[in-house]
């Protein structure tokens, strides 16, 4: 089929259902000269042509006829910008939460989500993007990231025959760039942003928030690149790498900043049974109910403390930490598993592996004593499970560090 002016209707691309599949050109001629929505819905809702052509995820040319075409609406935007997300959709944050992070990105804000670890913060991130944008990409900091990592900057090219230089977007101006090529508002995720320098990177980004309007990059092109209101910043930052009190004052008074901790009691609860129906006990003889309760004990005693020795918490630490321990039990108990004979014993050594090091990580020398005793009180009260991995690894950080104090002494 060649390219042409005539309007190309569902009945057409029926009938040329297998060219099309073939040649990724013809589908994006159909596209550019569809009759109406329901010919692009054919061709990538029923038909997926663009996982055909473009592959699982990316933007390939099928997608970006979609995301170019007047006549498809924002939900099929959605679906090829999205194709490849796993993203769960179901948001089980608090509704406080949500309603906040969205209120604040309609009224341009860009977003910190703050928190201890393991409370879902990338997970939620991407949530409020896929809600608030047609797109996203995700971006992780690290400590030799820049300001051109942000806004961009001179990059050399070896492609030639000698070294040159070009400019580079960062992903904000990549953003930016997206949200102009298709009219779309488009997220860009900067997932935990304290592994750097935070003053040091988001210094250009922060005069760009101030004055919107002002060139922040400027491309080989020559085309500028100004912050726009179609970009929503999302960004993530774990609590136990610092305190909201520590932040550079730029960061909290142009961002809005939204805590993300305590989920609801059902909404935790609802998380656990998922993890342990899905990995656990579809995989291993382990029994569900005393999987949940000690899940649910074990971040009670370190979240809220223990009531009947009027301790109050450890520290804070979200739920998202346990998955791993469910898909440990499930792939390690399972038939030929590492522990098929020994699934008790793969109980104390999923903790040892994937909580206690989480924990004595951000634990101060009292903290590393309470996660001591925690553990040894848990392998008491659940006898059907050893626990005691757990407590002997928590055990042996208590000791090392008494040794180095007494060495200061």
């Amino acid at each position: 089929m060649s390219s042409s002016s005539e309007e190309y209707t569902v009945e057409e691309a029926k009938e040329n259902i297998g060219v099309l599949r073939r040649v990724a050109e013809d589908v994006v001629d159909a596209i550019e000269n569809a009759e109406g929505e329901e010919v692009l819905e054919y061709l990538i809702e029923e038909q997926a042509l663009d996982r055909l052509h473009d592959g699982e995820r990316g933007l390939g040319q099928v997608r970006r006829g979609v995301l170019e075409s007047p006549l498809a609406s924002d939900r099929l935007k959605r679906i090829v910008s999205l194709r490849g997300d796993e993203t769960p959709e179901e948001i089980l944050v608090p509704q406080g939460v949500q309603r906040n992070a969205k209120v604040a990105l309609e009224a341009g804000k860009p977003v910190v989500l703050y928190g201890p670890t393991g409370t879902g913060k990338t997970t939620f991130a991407k949530q409020l993007a896929r809600e608030t944008s047609i797109g996203y990409s995700l971006n992780t900091a690290t400590p030799s990231w820049t300001p051109s990592d942000i806004i961009g900057g001179i990059s050399p090219d070896y492609t030639g025959e000698s070294l040159s230089y070009r400019t580079k977007l960062g992903c904000v101006s990549e953003a930016v760039e997206r949200a102009r090529d298709f009219d779309v508002k488009y997220g860009v995720i900067l997932d935990e942003i304290t592994r750097a320098d935070i003053s040091k990177i988001f210094g250009p980004l922060y005069t760009a928030i101030e004055n919107p309007h002002q060139t922040i990059f400027e491309t080989d092109e020559e085309t500028t690149i100004e912050l726009d209101e179609r970009v929503n910043i999302i960004c993530t930052m774990n609590m136990s790498d610092r305190t909201v009190n520590e932040l550079d004052n730029a960061i909290t008074r142009r961002f809005a900043m939204i805590e993300l901790d305590e989920y609801e009691e059902d909404k935790r609860r609802q998380l656990f049974k998922h993890w342990i129906t899905t990995y656990v006990t579809s995989e291993t003889d382990l029994d569900e109910n005393e999987i949940l309760r000690l899940f649910e004990r074990d971040y009670e005693g370190i979240n809220h403390g223990n009531e009947a020795t009027s301790q109050g918490p450890i520290m804070r630490f979200g739920p998202m930490h346990y998955r791993d321990v469910a898909v440990f039990l499930g792939v390690g108990c399972r038939e030929g598993g590492e522990y098929e004979y020994d699934q008790t014993d793969a109980v104390g050594q999923a903790f040892r592996t994937y909580i206690v090091p989480r924990l004595l990580n951000a634990a101060a020398f009292p903290q590393i004593e309470r996660i001591a005793e925690h553990y040894r009180a848990l392998n008491g009260e659940f006898e059907d499970y050893d626990l005691s991995p757990a407590a002997e690894l928590a055990e042996r950080e208590l000791e090392q560090e008494r040794r180095q104090m007494g060495s200061y002494e």
